[in-house]
């Protein structure tokens, strides 16, 4: 079996699926990232929960970045 690429993705990330959700959004943004990931559909706000396996599978395109920050490291 293939090792699976890893698509980077961040809390905050906007991705376009294969399929469109019955409300007919295809937008959505990503608002958990981890074994699972949750996302948040653009138009009618709507979580749903996918393995990150199968969110791999269904994704068509990553279509915006969230600002990434790093937070500055505290010296005593």
């Amino acid at each position: 079996m293939a090792p699976i690429t890893l698509t980077p993705i961040a809390v905050g990330d906007l991705v376009e699926l294969r399929k469109p959700h019955p409300c007919g959004g295809r937008e959505w943004m990503v608002v958990r990232v981890g074994a699972d990931i949750g996302l948040r559909c653009t138009r009618c706000q709507r979580r749903v929960l996918l393995p990150r396996r199968e969110f791999e599978r269904r994704l068509a395109r990553l279509m915006h970045h969230a600002q990434r920050t790093e937070a500055p490291l505290e010296t005593s």
